[in-house]
């Protein structure tokens, strides 16, 4: 019987846009395992088993990103099949690490989160709110760059969503993670605050070229690279969430974000005119009353936010000032916490 060179598997409790996808390749692959718990393992190895593989067939566990709902159960799947886990060297720290980057990561969130004018509040009931997965302390990864190839499959660059976001190739199939989802717009800016964090809390280690701690000063420009990428390439495109994405789907998400920039700009004029308005908005009391930061823009743009969306919504808002601005449309006014005006 001929099998299928790719074979999706549905894992975990579902999102909005469904099951995690998780991919069995040649039948000695898995890319993007799924999310740490029971019921996402029970759903792995009995489409392993409906695949008629076993877990000492693989070879390879390969990640798109670090993302827990994505990584959660390859330190898990790598160490019972004996496999060599592998994801792209921008995000492998945070999986390899991860006891110690995790507690890095929140405090990195911690104060961008507050360098983009969210309230100390809001700020810590998020942080308190991301409690730790049940992975290891620390795992060996190796790291891929883009183009590097791993059993059978070629590493590409898909930087945008996270700081090291990788896609897998085989043949005709194209394994994107989250860089590309059939209904929603992947987060840009708050799903990875190391794309965006003030330089006063940048942790570049010395000797750490290949760490995923190097600056990036514009994911969104970052991400529009990746989609402009992934357009370019000839294979079918199967993300990490849901079952097929549309023909026009990469057109779509430019389109939403170009939208979004423009109602970034749009809020930042009209409260540039409206300073009575924008003082009763804000209610950061230590701030000057000169410019908008990105936690107001985002209560503009999505109205009240709670949980993790605070991080995500500001961080949006966030990764647009910041290409505003490096497009010359924007300035920045402050940094404590960071505030923009629209340029003439």
């Amino acid at each position: 019987m001929t099998r299928d060179s790719v074979r999706r598997i549905g894992v975990g409790s579902g999102s909005p846009e469904g099951k995690n996808s998780a991919y069995l390749v040649d039948e000695r692959v898995v890319v993007d395992p799924g999310p740490p718990d029971d019921d996402a393992w029970a759903d792995l190895t009995d489409g392993l088993e409906r695949a008629d593989v076993s877990l000492t067939d693989l070879e390879a566990v390969l990640v798109t990103h670090w993302h827990v709902d994505h990584a959660g159960l390859a330190p898990r799947l790598a160490d019972a099949a004996g496999a060599t886990l592998a994801m792209g060297a921008g995000d492998a720290p945070l999986v390899a690490d991860y006891g110690i980057e995790r507690e890095r990561r929140l405090e990195r969130d911690r104060e961008t989160m507050r360098y983009w004018g969210v309230p100390a509040d809001a700020v810590e009931r998020v942080v308190a709110g991301d409690t730790p997965s049940p992975m290891p302390e620390s795992i060996s990864v190796e790291r891929l760059a883009d183009g590097d190839r791993l059993a059978g499959l070629e590493a590409v660059a898909t930087p945008g969503h996270t700081l090291g976001h990788t896609a897998f190739a085989r043949d005709d199939a194209l394994l994107v993670g989250d860089a590309v989802l059939p209904t929603y717009t992947p987060n840009v800016g708050g799903s990875d605050t190391r794309t965006l964090a003030p330089e006063s809390v940048q942790s570049v280690r010395e000797g750490g070229a290949n760490d995923g701690a190097a600056r990036r000063t514009d994911p969104l420009a970052d991400f529009l690279e990746t989609l402009d990428r992934l357009a370019d390439r000839s294979e079918r495109l199967l993300p990490g969430h849901g079952t097929s994405l549309a023909a026009d789907r990469i057109e779509t998400v430019r389109d939403h974000h170009e939208e979004r920039s423009a109602r970034v700009l749009e809020v930042l004029e009209r409260r540039a005119n409206e300073p009575a308005a924008r003082a009763a908005a804000d209610t950061d009391e230590t701030a000057d009353r000169t410019g908008t930061t990105p936690w107001t823009i985002a209560r503009d743009l999505f109205g009240d936010l709670g949980g993790s969306h605070v991080k995500f919504g500001a961080g949006e808002a966030a990764a647009h000032c910041r290409h505003l601005e490096r497009r010359g449309l924007v300035g920045r006014r402050s940094t404590d916490p960071v505030r923009y005006v629209p340029l003439d």
